[in-house]
């Protein structure tokens, strides 16, 4: 009994590995997704050094060298695989603006996805209303990229992503999404 209990959770753990090994890239080319963002890779840390302010990008934690080539590097990638990308949203911390621009060249502040790893309760809840009616309201063709922090991405899908990886997510009609594939910065050169 213990062992099919075994096997069972096992197999669970597989499925999303073989689901993200398939090239995203069919997928993106549709478009109407939302390609849901952590920032790329940071200097090393957790979340902010005390005092920090969002208009002082020196008082963050913020992108490292292998964090900057990556985002340029997802960027390249979507390009080249004729991804198209309609707005790009991004939370006000500069790894995540950075990250934007690196990758996108353009990118628009959004308090509604700023990190939501010292908010209360009240002010998650705020946040993710905000961005699930945003979400219900989006009609663009093209992609939406939202460019955000890990705890944000686990409150909205619940699953963990990596500096720097991204979920691609349909909506539903109420803005909640719905996991689809998820991507790696290795998995690009794909």
């Amino acid at each position: 009994m213990y062992r099919r209990h075994f096997l069972a959770a096992l197999a669970a753990c597989a499925a999303p590995v073989a689901q993200a090994a398939q090239s995203p890239w069919p997928l993106l080319q549709r478009g109407g997704y939302v390609i849901l963002m952590r920032h790329a890779a940071t200097v090393p840390g957790i979340g902010d050094p005390p005092g920090f302010r969002l208009a002082a990008c020196a008082t963050q934690r913020n992108l490292s060298q292998v964090g900057r080539a990556d985002a340029v590097r997802i960027g390249a990638a979507l390009r080249k695989n004729a991804v198209p990308v309609g707005p790009v949203l991004s939370s006000r911390w500069c790894r995540c603006l950075d990250t934007a621009r690196l990758a996108f060249g353009r990118v628009e502040a959004s308090p509604m996805i700023d990190s939501m790893f010292q908010d209360d309760e009240a002010a998650r809840a705020r946040k993710l209303a905000q961005l699930r009616s945003y979400l219900a309201r989006y009609k663009d063709a093209a992609n939406l990229v939202v460019v955000t922090h890990d705890v944000n991405i686990r409150a909205l899908v619940g699953q963990y992503v990596e500096q720097g990886e991204f979920v691609i997510a349909a909506r539903r009609p109420d803005g909640r999404l719905v996991i689809e594939a998820t991507v790696s910065p290795a998995q690009l050169e794909s």
